[in-house]
């Protein structure tokens, strides 16, 4: 018996060759003069574009937004499989029984005879599993690391792996005894006035951040972005209060500007 739940699937799973219609005609010679122009490069820089609009899209709790974001990422990652299929590296078929397979064998505790206690259990096995995988394939403990994430992102992936091969502190105490280390070598770099020191120090510092991060369980490139939204918000509140008060924001003096600050750092 099919249920209303199997039905729906049933038609979603029917739209996906449409899709691919539709972006096979957007290539044809009877298509878009832009999308035939399309190089894959082109396109992988779109996905990451998109993604981070899923990302804005989720953090809007916005689901409309969220609905469109994905549509887009989808598209672009269907397209993307499209021109590879051109080129006969591989086909949308490939890449998703290829991911069918990875999921399956990733999850051994779901699909094999693995058991598990805990979600740390999950995540060691899915690194363990993901390292076998690629032994063949990576000459370093980094390779599957891509260069292109963003530097805060790929910072805490690599003290992750470091951490698995018992590359790491104690406890986050040691750690933030270590910022404070690299604080005060900062302060030195920026005596001497060396700008290619001081960018190393500064470097050292936002490195052992990322490492606070990780062992608080905290993502680092997470809690920067909302740091950033809300020094956004704060400083929208002081241009608001100035405006008001008919001062133009060049013409306010910083005591004015801090005084408003905290006026906003009250409201948060």
């Amino acid at each position: 018996m099919i249920t209303r739940t199997m039905e729906k699937e049933i038609k979603d799973i029917k739209k996906l060759p449409d899709l691919m219609k539709l972006i096979k005609t957007l290539r044809s010679p009877e298509g878009c003069p832009w999308d035939r122009k399309q190089k894959r490069e082109d396109i992988g820089k779109y996905i990451i574009e998109e993604a981070y609009e899923v990302i804005d899209a989720l953090e809007s709790r916005n689901p409309q937004a969220l609905k469109e974001e994905l549509g887009d990422l989808l598209f672009q990652i269907l397209f993307l499989s499209e021109m590879c299929s051109e080129s006969n590296l591989f086909s949308l078929e490939d890449v998703m029984t290829g991911i069918h397979e990875k999921m399956i064998r990733r999850h051994p505790h779901v699909f094999g005879n693995t058991t598990v206690t805990s979600v740390q259990d999950v995540k060691d096995n899915w690194q363990r599993i993901k390292k076998d995988e690629r032994k063949d394939t990576e000459k370093g403990l980094f390779d599957g690391i891509p260069r292109s994430l963003p530097a805060l992102k790929r910072a805490q992936k690599i003290t992750s792996i470091a951490s698995l091969y018992g590359f790491d502190w104690d406890d986050v105490h040691g750690i933030l005894k270590k910022h404070r280390e690299e604080l005060e070598e900062l302060l030195a770099a920026v005596q001497t006035g060396d700008k290619n020191k001081i960018e190393e120090e500064l470097g050292d510092i936002l490195f052992t951040a990322v490492n606070v991060s990780r062992f608080l369980a905290i993502d680092a490139e997470t809690a920067l972005s909302k740091t950033t939204e809300k020094f956004l918000r704060r400083f929208a509140y002081i241009i608001e209060r100035l405006h008001a008060l008919g001062i133009a924001p060049e013409e306010a003096t910083l005591e004015h500007m801090d005084a408003l600050w905290n006026e906003a750092k009250n409201k948060d």
